[in-house]
């Protein structure tokens, strides 16, 4: 949790005070107790008061209170700005319904995780150089260990840029279609893989190429050339999206985004020739037609 909520919480929820100052009579805290249950600064609270974004209400004397609720928004105001949100986002953001708030958080959610990837990628690096200062390792033993750290900081730094790459090129028309949700966790699993299955899919990828080349000179996108090719497309984007999202007519709307948009087109027109994107959409129409889904293609451990 984001501050020091925690005694405001639990003493909410036993009904007594927060700290030795504990509520005003009536309800109630003043700015200093709120700093010290938030961990924010009196002059930070002052700052959110003229700008608007968090105004306590006025006792006779002139005294600012905060009221449970303003606590409660105060928490929001933290989460969002721990997501990095500007202040004059957050505004508007707290005074929207809960869907664009959510998917607000989403957004910024996805950025935390590139952030939490570089982060990891950093300390491992941090580590490896203090090792190599203090002399905690012979050489050979350092070398292999460098060698070793080096590749996997390489991987992972590829499959970092796989993403940032499709963020840029088919982001916006992606998650307007999937949603935001479905994107992260997508853009999540791809870099969770390790390097075995990493070589499979882009394996599988370029066999996908190869199969539908060989399916549009046989020119039915309904045999069964065609069919084995959405199989193995199925297979594709299985190994890409989260589990459960796979379905026939998932498959169906991204083959028809393949034929909608040129950049898509491109993808599978550029090594196979001009309609092959249009002839992978028929033949995914096809394999889907009057069924739930195209049979996957068995792992390679079955």
């Amino acid at each position: 949790m984001i501050g020091n909520f925690e005694d405001y919480d639990a003493a909410r929820h036993n009904g007594s005070n927060v700290d030795g100052g504990g509520e005003l009579h009536g309800g109630g805290y003043t700015p200093a107790q709120l700093a010290r249950i938030s961990g924010v600064s009196v002059r930070t609270l002052h700052h959110y008061d003229q700008i608007g974004l968090l105004v306590p209400a006025r006792r006779e004397n002139g005294y600012r209170v905060y009221r449970p609720a303003d606590v409660e928004r105060l928490q929001q105001i933290l989460i969002f700005r721990g997501l990095g949100i500007e202040l004059a986002n957050i505004a508007t953001l707290l005074d929207a319904d809960g869907r664009d708030q959510a998917s607000a958080m989403r957004e910024h959610l996805s950025a935390l995780h590139r952030r939490r990837h570089e982060l990891d990628q950093l300390i491992l690096t941090v580590e490896n150089t203090i090792d190599r200062l203090e002399g905690h390792r012979d050489m050979k033993n350092q070398n292999k260990l460098g060698k070793q750290q080096s590749d996997r900081q390489k991987f992972e730094a590829l499959k970092q840029q796989a993403v940032d790459e499709n963020e840029r090129v088919y982001g916006q028309e992606v998650r307007a279609r999937y949603g935001d949700k479905t994107v992260n966790a997508a853009n999540e699993k791809l870099l969770q893989m390790d390097q075995q299955e990493w070589d499979d899919v882009n394996e599988l990828g370029e066999e996908i190429l190869k199969q539908l080349s060989r399916a549009m000179e046989q020119g039915d996108p309904a045999d069964a050339a065609a069919r084995r090719l959405a199989q193995m497309h199925a297979t594709w984007l299985r190994a890409f999206w989260p589990d459960g999202i796979y379905s026939a007519q998932a498959h169906r709307n991204m083959a028809d985004m393949y034929v909608a948009d040129e950049r898509f087109t491109a993808y599978y027109d550029g090594p196979c020739g001009e309609g092959a994107a249009r002839f992978l959409r028929d033949a995914v129409y096809a394999a889907t037609d009057g069924a739930s889904q195209p049979q996957a293609l068995p792992s390679r451990e079955a």
